[in-house]
């Protein structure tokens, strides 16, 4: 079976000027899909046709296949970002932010850490907040790079850099994206479920 667009987990305009339906329209609608019909077409006919996505992503990795890890690893890192999203503004609670406190001493000082991170990541990427043990840490990563390739890495969080996620609505005001969205618009729900290590595989398919 061919890896699929995901439908994403709210409607297009449910954000309203935070992120446009026309940027839902592009970056969903346009971007995200070619990279799941690139995936399919590179793997049809092929020793990966059926494997999970994430298996798709390391074997892709393994072989040195730049073209197939970006593909796949995009499919993954989408997947994951638009349920790191939600229209209703929300805080983080209960375990969260016990662990949020005791890594960073508070949630302004954590936002404040991922924003530098976001930020000041050079040319395209994506800024993550991962689990390394029972420790949070901020990191990025460049290009189509994902937590999936690297072991150990858990992700909990995280916001595309690449300008094609807020051009239409920013321009190149990436800090002005990023503030919008850690003040408005992050899934905290979503972050706490993957305190348990599963992040992965809720942006998973099967082949």
């Amino acid at each position: 079976m061919a890896f699929v667009l995901p439908e994403l987990p709210y409607s297009k305009d449910a954000f309203g000027e935070t992120i446009s339906a026309e940027t839902f329209d592009y970056h969903h609608g346009k971007h995200h899909n070619a990279y799941v019909s690139k995936t399919n077409d590179a793997i049809e006919g092929t020793d990966l046709a059926g494997a999970k996505l994430s298996e798709v992503i390391v074997a892709a990795k393994e072989k040195g296949d730049q073209g197939l890890f970006n593909n796949s690893a995009q499919v993954w890192n989408h997947s994951f970002y638009w349920q790191c999203l939600s229209p209703q503004k929300q805080n983080p609670s209960g375990k969260l932010a016990a662990i949020i406190e005791d890594c960073f001493g508070s949630k302004s000082e954590m936002l404040d850490k991922f924003k530098s991170e976001a930020v000041g990541h050079f040319a395209s990427g994506w800024a993550w907040l991962v689990l390394d043990g029972e420790e949070l840490k901020i990191t990025s990563l460049h290009d189509a790079d994902t937590p999936v390739a690297h072991e150990g890495m858990k992700p909990l969080l995280t916001l595309d850099v690449w300008e094609h996620a807020y051009y239409i609505d920013y321009r190149n005001a990436r800090p002005d994206y990023i503030d919008a969205l850690l003040e408005q618009a992050i899934n905290w729900e979503f972050v706490a479920r993957n305190l348990d290590g599963e992040g992965v595989r809720r942006a998973d398919q099967e082949g």
